[in-house]
């Protein structure tokens, strides 16, 4: 085992744990608790995503300027992420529950976006010591722990109801204490660079764009997030609406993430003997067979779900594990800004969540869907449909890119 690398997946876990708040715990606890508007919550949630794609190229920017000063900046920003949650959950609105919400919130996602980049970009030289398949294994530990994140967050809340009035305020608390322990395991990771001169954004962007495969690789990410923004936001509802399993959406989405989780170092070890790429092909045709299952289901169908869940779950494992590691290979071959590049790439993901948004529910409303009601037959195949059958296409565009696509890579793992 590599000294240290237990405290990536710490702190990638830490960074999970604030992902499944954004977007599922906060909303629903700002509707029961303080009574927020339906309609309210959903226009400040979609000009809140909305803020959260367009700065994260800003954030890059700004993680590579202050790139000789990480580990102080790095520090802020994780005591400012727990300050943020703690406002959230734990702390009395003292002005308009709404205002409040938007807010904490815009802290937490932005502490949570600057994190993630200053981390991946990290990774790019943390990996480059630790021989020719580095990436792939700092991969295998930086997602394993990320997805952990997840899955604690997911239960978290649920499991502290059981000795507090508010678990949410509890998790918070559990929160801040993990991003403690966290900061000080990665304290001697974040290496920094000597000072130079600010670049302007064109100027630190215009690298990875200009290079023919990192582009590529973007448009790869685009496509291969796109399934899981659409699954994302539409789960609850194929479960409710068209499985008819109210109440199993905890357990599947546990399942989901803790089989996405499971299956991480497997996926880094096939990929350390293999060629990464064949590897993550192998992956989006499982998830393309999952998808395709699903068209088949209707009511009472929840144990062939659940496999389906865990079928791909595992497979976004392998899309969390490897195609960041094969993006960071390129930038250490190119020399490009690790950062700014970071911030490209969590920007084409997040982009696919807010399309998402733009675009599913109002189709599915138009086709007459409507949540927690007796949908028709037209309404519940347009939502399979969606589901099922639109994540199909997106997976084979990505396959058919991929496949294409050179990638200088070491196939053979040299580290023991």
């Amino acid at each position: 085992m590599t000294p240290r690398l237990p405290a990536w997946s710490l702190f990638a876990a830490l960074i999970a744990m604030a992902g499944l708040p954004i977007y599922i715990h906060a909303p629903k606890f700002y509707v029961d608790q303080y009574g927020t508007p339906l309609a309210a919550m959903g226009f400040t949630l979609a000009a809140l995503r909305l803020i959260d794609v367009v700065q994260d190229p800003l954030l890059g920017w700004l993680a590579e300027s202050t790139r000789p000063r990480r580990r102080a900046t790095i520090a802020v920003a994780t005591a400012l992420m727990a300050a943020a949650m703690a406002a959230l959950f734990a702390v009395p609105p003292p002005t308009a529950p709404l205002i409040w919400f938007a807010l904490s919130l815009t802290v937490l996602f932005s502490a949570f976006s600057f994190l993630t980049i200053c981390f991946y970009a990290e990774g790019v030289t943390k990996a480059s010591t630790l021989g020719a398949q580095g990436h792939i294994r700092l991969a295998g530990w930086r997602e394993g722990g990320s997805l952990l994140g997840v899955s604690l967050a997911a239960t978290a809340p649920v499991a502290l109801a059981s000795f507090t009035a508010h678990p949410l305020a509890a998790f918070a608390m559990v929160f801040a204490a993990v991003a403690l322990v966290a900061t000080l395991a990665m304290r001697r990771e974040w290496l920094g660079t000597a000072a130079a001169p600010t670049p302007n954004p064109v100027d630190l962007f215009r690298p990875v764009l200009a290079d023919p495969l990192s582009r590529r690789l973007l448009v790869i990410a685009l496509l291969n997030a796109a399934p899981v923004a659409v699954t994302s936001t539409l789960f609850l509802f194929f479960v409710e609406s068209r499985l008819a399993a109210s109440g199993w959406e905890g357990p599947l989405l546990l399942l989901f993430f803790l089989a996405a989780a499971l299956s991480t170092p497997i996926w880094s070890h096939l990929a350390r003997r293999h060629s990464p790429r064949a590897v993550l092909l192998a992956a989006m045709s499982l998830a393309i067979a999952a998808f395709l299952w699903t068209l088949a289901l209707g009511p009472g169908d929840l144990i062939a779900f659940a496999l389906i869940c865990a079928a791909s779950g595992a497979a976004l494992g392998a899309d969390l594990t490897l195609l960041p590691a094969i993006f960071a290979q390129r930038l250490a071959q190119t020399g490009t800004s690790e950062a700014a590049a970071f911030g490209l790439w969590s920007f084409v993901s997040k982009l696919s969540l807010a399309l998402a948004a733009l675009t599913i529910l109002p189709a599915l409303d138009a086709a007459g869907f409507r949540p927690g009601a007796t949908n028709g037959s037209a309404a519940l195949l347009t939502l399979t449909l969606i589901y099922a059958g639109l994540p199909c296409v997106l997976k084979i565009s990505a396959i058919a890119l991929l496949a294409r696509t050179s990638l200088p890579m070491p196939v053979k793992d040299t580290v023991r």
